[in-house]
């Protein structure tokens, strides 16, 4: 596979031609801010917070979905980048109801964790406050809409990972929500197979374990990418 050299931050680096910036970044240990990427599944670009400046480019364009080309010339952080994804950050979090003293997943959340690491110690946006339902039909899981960012990592696991197809994304704009079936009641989904994959994939606590504290709420992603790779390289054990 032919290799493309690049410069990231001012550091000439060589990466795969079919990598996105985003693994080349990676790869030369440089730390890009993500909250819609999930290693183990393809990424759609949703949540906006690992966009770059790129070199002949008069927008910024997100590092998971674009792909390398000889020559880039790329920068990660500048005043721009660092504006533009605390801005991100705070529409999140005025979007819906992110209440961190009384979420499952205080202390083990993403998007907590990166708007602390981004410096957002404020939201100067008037916060939404929708009402949204959450969803605890369902035996060994609930679904609590107000925590949802939109990520769709859930999504995209339960239909490339578990292959159920269960969880999707329905409405639009402030009204979008992810549905399981037809809106069926999560209980309901006869496609649901109960895996737990989606709950594991959630970077907030909009999907969580009934009955688990806050300090039994943490997720082993990494487990999600090995069964990718042991499912493409035919690991399985016998």
């Amino acid at each position: 596979m032919a290799v493309k050299t690049l410069t990231i931050d001012g550091r000439q680096v060589s990466a795969p031609e079919d990598a996105t910036i985003l693994q080349a970044c990676q790869e030369a240990g440089v730390k890009l801010p993500t909250l819609c990427h999930l290693d183990g599944v393809y990424d759609v670009g949703a949540c906006r917070l690992c966009l770059v400046e790129v070199a002949g480019s008069n927008k910024l364009l997100p590092a998971c979905t674009t792909r390398v080309r000889e020559g880039m010339e790329i920068l990660t952080d500048t005043p721009k980048l660092r504006h533009y994804r605390k801005l991100t950050l705070e529409l999140l979090f005025a979007e819906r109801n992110h209440v961190c003293a009384v979420c499952v997943s205080n202390g083990q959340c993403e998007l907590q964790s990166l708007a602390a690491a981004c410096g957002m110690d404020h939201v100067r946006y008037d916060y939404q406050s929708p009402r949204w339902p959450v969803d605890q039909t369902h035996a060994l899981y609930g679904m609590d809409h107000n925590r949802c960012i939109l990520c769709t990592r859930c999504v995209r696991v339960c239909w490339h990972i578990e292959g159920a197809g269960t969880k999707n994304v329905a409405g639009r704009g402030g009204k979008c929500e992810v549905i399981t079936d037809l809106r069926q009641p999560w209980a309901d989904a006869d496609t649901c197979t109960s895996c737990g994959k989606c709950v594991m994939s959630c970077p907030t606590g909009a999907l969580f374990y009934r009955g688990a504290s806050a300090g039994e709420m943490m997720r082993d992603r990494t487990r999600l990418e090995k069964i990718v790779t042991a499912r493409e390289k035919q690991q399985w054990n016998a």
